[in-house]
């Protein structure tokens, strides 16, 4: 996409420090942090929602086996929490897909039980 931030980070027009990169998807710190760590895992191709990517879930599974593997280099000791927004009500900033890893804290009350 011609505007999309995470596309211009994915094709090198914008200059980022990957925390880990492959074909198919990268890991960043998140500018804009929540959390004491906030990464940002982002597929190389664009969707903007979960429900435009259904023959891409490949690309997610390698992702959430990549965060388990490399999950204590990147400080997560005690446990982290991964959200997905999805659209306006769910306050997803960059409409292109990503996965928020957060942690290196108590991230308080249980949103899900």
């Amino acid at each position: 996409m011609e505007n999309c931030v995470f596309c211009k980070i994915a094709n090198g027009e914008i200059k980022s420090d990957f925390v880990y990169e492959c074909d198919d998807f990268f890991i960043i710190k998140d500018i804009h942090p929540v959390a004491k760590l906030h990464y940002l895992a982002i597929p190389k191709k664009h969707y903007a929602r979960i429900e435009q990517a259904p023959d891409e879930l490949e690309v997610f599974r390698k992702i959430f086996k990549k965060i388990g593997e490399i999950k204590d280099e990147l400080g997560f000791k005690n446990g982290y929490r991964i959200i997905i927004n999805q659209g306006a009500d769910a306050n997803q900033d960059v409409q292109h897909l990503h996965i928020h890893i957060l942690g290196g804290q108590n991230l308080g009350q249980k949103l899900v039980k």
